[in-house]
């Protein structure tokens, strides 16, 4: 497949390609500073943007089989709660994926995975009171465009999965995680190495279509 990656340049996202081009796919990886991917193959484009400005989705969406979104803040979680995010709007995900979701009717690409959050849309009743706390006091303004990236989302009209991973780590571990359409969760941490590779398998296949998907550690 012909797969854009939006967000390539965040852990999640680098995972992503990683995965794709070991499966030989050609991959388009988008990103405000591409030269953080570090990254390289023949099967690998690198597309210069913002995901914020619907010209440059437009740009990169043109042509794929499948998109998979894994936007986010990547600053510290407390700055950004004090002061707000110094080089990332805080409406990224909401946004750059509703860009995404007008360009890919656009040009009839149907298969949309977006990587949002354990916590919100269907499992957002799952969490102990811990997480309630730090989803109020740290991350609710990311918490909030996110319940809204949700949402534009299931109403896209498009072959969708969305996946919900609990707290992301830098392990080693690759191999698929524990997936749960039921919202399921087995810990609250999960590599993303191992959320890469579940992205790709959904963009593959119809498995998960129409579907949000609980991610955690096998």
């Amino acid at each position: 497949m012909k797969v854009l990656v939006v967000g390539a340049t965040g852990g999640s996202g680098r995972a992503v390609v990683e995965v794709l081009l070991s499966e030989g796919h050609d991959v388009t990886a988008f990103a405000r500073r591409p030269e953080a991917l570090g990254v390289s193959s023949p099967r690998l484009a690198v597309v210069t943007g913002d995901a914020t400005r619907p010209a440059d989705v437009e740009r990169a969406v043109q042509g794929q089989d499948a998109v998979i979104v894994t936007l986010g803040i990547r600053e510290n979680p407390l700055t950004v709660r004090m002061r707000g995010s110094a080089g990332t709007p805080m409406d990224v995900r909401s946004a750059g994926t509703r860009n995404v979701i007008a360009a890919m009717r656009r040009h009839g690409v149907r298969k949309l995975v977006v990587q949002t959050t354990y916590g919100v849309g269907e499992t957002r009743g799952r969490l102990s009171l811990k997480w309630k706390l730090l989803f109020s006091l740290l991350l609710k303004p990311q918490i909030a465009d996110t319940e809204v990236q949700e949402r534009e989302v299931r109403e896209s009209g498009l072959d969708w999965v969305l996946a919900q991973p609990v707290g992301l780590t830098d392990e080693a571990e690759a191999a698929a995680p524990f997936a749960s359409p039921a919202g399921e969760a087995r810990g609250m941490s999960v590599s993303r190495r191992s959320v890469g590779r579940f992205l790709v398998e959904a963009a593959e296949s119809a498995k998960y279509i129409g579907r949000s998907v609980a991610l955690s550690a096998a």
